[in-house]
C-alpha cells in the first residue's frame, strides 16, 4: 500500500470563496492519480491573515484547529503556496515556545504544495494531453526556494502544444502580499501593474500560478484598467490538457 496516496486536502479560504474550479479539478486529478483524499469539513483558514496582522492569539487558534482536524501522518496537500508556507514557516514562529511546538512542526513537515506533491511525491514527471497555448508562469513569493517552481515548469513543459514564455522581472512580487495590499494599497497597485506590464509584453494566452491570491490580485488590477489578461491555476491547466478541452 502506498501511504503517500492517503492525503488530506486543504481547500483554503480563496479556493472555497473564489476558485471552486480549482478545488473540483484538484480532487478529480488527485483521485485519478489513485489518491485517497480526505477533506475535513471543520477546516478553516490557514491563519495567515491574522498572523500577518500581528494577531497571534487568533492565528494560533486557527492553527490548533487545523492541527486537530489534520491529525495523523498523512500528507496535507494545499493548492496554494502561501498557505503551505504558513504551515511550514509561520506556525513555527508563533509556536516557538509552545508546548505543542513538536506537533506543529510535524504538521508543517507533512504540508506540501499541490504541484510539488504531484511531481515530487507521486513522481508524475510527464502530463498527458495536448493544449495549444502560450503560457506565462507567475512564481509567487511563497514558492521561492521550494520545489514547486521547477515542478510547475517541468509538468507544463511536458504537455504537447504548450509554449512557456519568459518575461521581464519574472521573480517580481505581484503586489498582493495578503494584508500588505490592504495596508499599502497604492504600493501594492504599483507593484502589480509592473508585473502585468511585463507579462502582457509577451502576449501570452494565459498567466498561470499556483497561488490563487496572486491570480486574484493580478486579474483584479487588469480588469479594472480594461487590460485583457486571462489567468488560471496550474491545476486547471493540467485538468484541461488531461480532458482534451482545447481540441473540442
Amino acid at each position: 500500500m502506498d501511504h503517500n496516496k492517503d492525503i488530506y486536502l486543504m481547500t483554503t479560504c480563496l479556493g472555497e470563496s473564489f476558485f471552486p474550479s480549482v478545488l473540483k479539478n484538484t480532487l478529480e486529478i488527485l483521485e485519478s492519480l489513485g489518491c485517497n483524499v480526505t477533506i475535513p469539513m471543520e477546516q478553516t483558514c490557514c491563519g495567515q491573515p491574522a498572523f500577518n496582522s500581528g494577531d497571534f492569539d487568533a492565528s494560533k487558534k486557527i492553527a490548533l484547529n487545523n492541527l486537530n482536524h489534520f491529525s495523523g501522518n498523512n500528507h496535507l496537500v494545499v493548492p496554494s503556496g502561501s498557505c503551505t508556507a504558513m504551515h511550514r514557516h509561520g506556525n513555527l514562529i508563533q509556536f516557538e515556545k509552545d508546548e505543542v511546538k513538536k506537533e506543529i512542526e510535524q504538521m508543517g513537515k507533512r504540508t506540501i504544495e499541490l504541484i510539488d506533491f504531484i511531481y515530487n511525491i507521486l513522481g508524475i514527471k510527464k502530463w498527458a494531453g495536448r493544449l495549444e497555448k502560450t503560457i506565462a508562469i507567475h512564481h509567487s513569493c511563497h514558492t521561492r526556494n521550494t520545489a514547486t517552481g521547477n515542478a510547475i515548469e517541468s509538468l507544463l513543459s511536458s504537455i504537447e502544444g504548450i509554449k512557456i514564455l519568459t518575461f521581464g522581472q519574472g521573480e517580481q512580487c505581484c503586489g498582493f502580499g495578503g494584508t500588505f495590499s490592504v495596508s499599502y494599497p497604492y504600493i501594492s497597485k504599483k507593484v502589480g501593474d509592473l508585473k502585468i506590464e511585463h507579462v502582457l509584453s509577451q502576449s501570452p494566452d494565459l498567466l498561470v500560478s499556483s497561488d490563487m491570491s496572486c491570480l486574484m490580485h493580478i486579474k483584479g488590477l487588469a480588469d479594472k484598467t480594461e487590460r485583457q489578461l486571462e489567468i488560471s491555476h496550474v491545476i486547471d491547466v493540467l485538468h484541461e490538457a488531461m480532458n482534451g478541452s482545447s481540441n473540442e
